[in-house]
């Protein structure tokens, strides 16, 4: 299973998502080829409803804390309720660090 696949699963359980992305961005980074360590997660949920996003991304950070503590390196948070949905979520730039530039 990838990292992806787990983290996606691990949010599922936790939020009950009505919609859920978990991309892996690493490629976009400069890591070596195959890591998984730079993921975009959008992330709809009830649970979202009457949080402030600090407090959105506190509870995903909790619910992913292990792999928080290992290979995530970068993870980029698109939280919503679903009154909030719009369909789409922002996409991640392009990174320029490293030997990027």
């Amino acid at each position: 299973m990838s990292l992806a696949e787990k983290i996606e699963e691990k949010l599922t359980a936790a939020f009950a998502p009505q919609h859920i992305e978990v991309q892996c961005e690493s490629h976009m980074h400069n890591v070596p080829a195959g890591s998984e360590m730079h993921f975009r997660v959008v992330l709809v949920s009830d649970a979202f409803s009457s949080l402030r996003k600090v407090q959105r991304h506190q509870k995903v950070y909790a619910a992913l804390a292990e792999e928080m503590a290992g290979p995530i390196h970068a993870l980029a948070l698109h939280t919503f309720s679903p009154d909030e949905w719009q369909g789409a979520a922002a996409q991640s730039p392009q990174c320029l660090g490293g030997g990027k530039k």
